[in-house]
């Protein structure tokens, strides 16, 4: 399986984990508001704020907690004024981390991640060390029982996409950014639910870890994910299916 399945697998079991702690609607809501700041309160004409909107209804974010982040978006009521911020550098084993911010305090989100990155052996780096080893992409993930590779191409290669690949026991649809509407609305016709579909970073080369590396690893995106203010962790890392349901499993 490619790294990048690896990865979504991985934040969508953390997001269980995250609602267990009660952070992930805090973090969903901080997207939403952002995103309705920017582009205004209609998600029919902002999509930034439709795929916030839709991925708060994937955690069942309550409908009362996403009109209350829109309205603090569109200044109907008082709310943070969050600073979307990219940090880069190299987590342990040289694998090369993204990690998506919204915050209130930079400096204080600044110190905060970079001592993450010193307690796991990693480095935080500057501006675009690590961007240019991915690619900017919409990815949905089918699993295999929904569909055929055949008629799965069919549908989302109309609607934009540019690959379908088969990974494990899905199919990978990767798209440009700007196709992501499209090809999220021909899978809803077409009654395919993703398991997982987001427009993210996608690594273009991965970094291979077995079992020990890849505890570590995991370890560190945990320690980042915990921060309040970190959004979404993206590493360019891969390991064996076996490794990976071992070390998911450890």
């Amino acid at each position: 399986m490619a790294g990048h399945s690896h990865w979504a697998n991985i934040a969508a079991k953390k997001s269980v984990v995250d609602k267990k702690r009660g952070k992930l609607f805090a973090k969903l809501s901080r997207k939403i508001i952002v995103a309705a700041r920017q582009g205004g309160g209609d998600p029919v004409m902002n999509l930034a704020l439709r795929y916030a909107i839709d991925k708060a209804r994937k955690a069942s974010m309550p409908n009362d907690n996403i009109e209350r982040a829109v309205k603090k978006g569109t200044g109907d009521l008082d709310g943070e004024n969050y600073e979307e911020v990219i940090y880069e550098g190299y987590g342990p084993d040289g694998v090369a981390v993204m990690c998506e911010i919204l915050t209130d305090k930079r400096n204080r989100t600044a110190a905060e991640i970079r001592k993450i990155f010193e307690n796991h052996n990693g480095n935080l780096g500057s501006t675009n060390c690590v961007a240019y080893m991915f690619e900017r992409k919409g990815l949905c993930i089918i699993p295999e029982e929904q569909t055929s590779e055949e008629a799965l191409f069919e549908i989302v290669l109309e609607a934009g996409a540019d690959d379908v690949k088969h990974e494990g026991d899905a199919f990978e649809v990767t798209c440009p950014p700007e196709a992501f509407a499209d090809v999220t609305t021909a899978l809803e016709e077409h009654n395919l639910t993703p398991s997982y579909s987001e427009v993210t970073q996608i690594a273009q080369n991965t970094v291979e870890l077995d079992a020990d590396a890849g505890r570590r690893v995991l370890k560190f995106i945990d320690d980042l994910e915990d921060n309040d203010d970190v959004q979404n962790v993206i590493a360019n890392f891969n390991m064996p299916d076996e490794l990976m349901e071992e070390v998911a499993e450890g």
